[in-house]
């Protein structure tokens, strides 16, 4: 596959791009590694390009990773806070002289500009689930220009190429490699489904021998759920769902407990908008969480996993967290982390 085919694409939910596509991406992303450790620059791929970056949720990871790596491309990167501009809204969500028709919006900053990325998911658009990723659809119908998600209420497409960076160089593939994505306990129940659908959407997509463990009450999108099968059949690996915590850790290559919320917090049709119910189905759980013992239970040379932040002394024990170093199984939090930049930068050369 020539790599010029990803030029001028949205990249909205993994399953825009086929499993050829994304192990393009990952062996740019390698190189662009590999060149920043040399030191040589890469300057020269988007000199003079711009990003537009609307985010209506806090960012840590996300925002810097993208702004570092514009510049690093040689471009820049806008950041635009929803609340200081005329907020972007859907048609029917608009307030006069507050917000501005979404179809508005993308059509002046793709004159002005060479991608949108917006991050968007839980109270902008009410808990409707799947309400922030028909507002990066709507962005995408009317944008000329790319339109990258940095995160909605579905799909968290870079966080799951930074995942599988991550498994590629620690186990130099993907072929027999146990993935378990687990529920953990937060005290906060506002944690989207995005990171646990996409980590496992990308795990069976290649290939990997995938578990998905939670309690009941915290089901995924059933759509998910079934491409993730139809990707396991399709790549030859496996994909189950467990509600037993310590039994799906139990040989697993690869650790990844996470907080998501439960089905009773979205709106109607997809839940019940019922925060008590979902508060309850949490605090039922409270010893799901990632200690060394749990980690006992997987493959001596396993690796832990987190999107990050992380709740500390609820998902996941400090010395879990801070292993990075030493024998047996360590912590690739801070190697996930790090690997968002040199994906991001992976997809904006190629797609800008």
């Amino acid at each position: 596959m020539k790599a010029k085919s990803l030029r001028g694409r949205d990249f909205l939910a993994e399953t825009d791009f086929t499993r050829e596509e994304i192990e393009t991406i990952l062996d740019v992303a390698q190189d662009l590694k590999r060149e920043r450790a040399k030191g040589v620059p890469h300057d020269q791929l988007l000199r003079g390009k711009t990003l537009f970056m609307i985010f209506y949720n806090q960012s840590l990871r996300t925002r810097n990773s993208f702004e570092a790596g514009m510049t690093q491309l040689g471009g820049h990167a806008h950041y635009l806070d929803p609340d200081k501009i005329y907020t972007p809204a859907m048609e029917g969500r608009e307030v006069a002289y507050s917000t501005e028709r979404v179809s508005d919006v993308a059509r002046v900053l793709d004159r002005m500009g060479d991608a949108i990325a917006i991050r968007c998911y839980g109270d902008p658009v009410d808990w409707e689930y799947g309400g922030a990723h028909a507002m990066l659809q709507e962005f995408a119908r009317w944008s000329e220009i790319p339109v990258l998600n940095m995160e909605d209420d579905v799909y968290h497409p870079f966080q799951g190429l930074a995942d599988i960076l991550t498994v590629k160089e620690k186990f130099g593939g993907f072929k027999g490699v146990k993935f378990t994505m687990s529920w953990a306990y937060s005290p906060s129940v506002h944690k989207p489904r995005a990171v646990p659908q996409s980590a496992i959407l990308y795990a069976t997509m290649m290939g990997m021998d995938v578990t998905l463990a939670h309690p009941k009450g915290m089901e995924l999108d059933p759509k998910i759920l079934a491409q993730c099968e139809a990707y396991a059949a399709t790549y030859s690996g496996t994909f189950r769902i467990s509600n037993d915590f310590e039994g799906a850790m139990e040989g697993a290559h690869v650790v990844y407990p996470k907080a998501w919320c439960a089905t009773p917090i979205f709106q109607p049709p997809v839940g019940e908008s019922d925060g008590k119910k979902t508060q309850a189905i949490f605090d039922e759980h409270k010893d799901w969480i990632c200690t060394q013992r749990t980690m006992a239970l997987a493959d001596q040379s396993a690796i832990y996993m987190h999107c990050l932040p992380c709740d500390r002394g609820f998902e996941v024990a400090n010395d879990v967290i801070d292993k990075t170093s030493g024998t047996g199984w360590l912590s690739a939090a801070f190697d996930e982390a790090e690997n968002r930049l040199h994906v991001q930068k992976a997809v904006m050369s190629l797609v800008m």
